[in-house]
């Protein structure tokens, strides 16, 4: 019985010390370093065929902070942020089909710019990229004189440091 007893307690502490040395305080950690880009798919919707349809993705990096103001009671000022330095000249630009042709919606366009789509973000996965969310929209007023409209997806990816470093990361 008492060797039951050493046992069980024995036992209690093997089981007391596995988990507190298995659960390390999280404060001690670093945080998970993780890099975010997206690419944006603009498709037109513009009838004839008269638009442009493109996937963007840009090339060079931004901090936000540089172009970032704070309003408050005391000071509503206006932004005043240079839209030359917050312009960027180096992008990617891959061409897509209009939806539209002389004869109406083309079917093939719209396949092929899935094909080329389906691509992109295949090639993206490929390199370490985690597909994080998609989000589109229109612009079109939609009246019948209406000659303007875009689809509009964007694709945001996250990365972490740790697991699939690429050059200069």
């Amino acid at each position: 019985m008492k060797t039951i007893k050493i046992t069980s307690i024995f036992l209690g502490v093997f089981a007391l010390a596995f988990v507190l040395f298995s659960f390390k305080n999280s404060s001690s950690e670093e945080p998970a370093k993780a890099k975010f880009t997206s690419f944006t798919v603009i498709e037109s919707i513009v009838p004839n065929g008269m638009g442009r349809s493109r996937i963007i993705n840009a090339l060079e990096q931004r901090d936000y902070k540089e172009f970032t103001s704070v309003q408050s009671e005391e000071d509503n000022s206006r932004n005043k942020s240079d839209r030359g330095e917050i312009r960027v000249k180096n992008f990617e630009e891959t061409k897509l089909l209009n939806f539209f042709n002389m004869g109406g919606i083309r079917f093939q366009n719209i396949a092929a710019n899935d094909a080329i789509i389906n691509s992109k973000v295949s090639s993206m996965l490929a390199e370490g990229w985690q597909l994080v969310n998609i989000v589109s929209g229109v612009e079109s007023v939609g009246s019948a004189d209406d000659a303007n409209g875009l689809f509009i997806t964007r694709f945001y990816f996250k990365r972490d440091y740790t697991r699939s470093p690429l050059e200069g990361e």
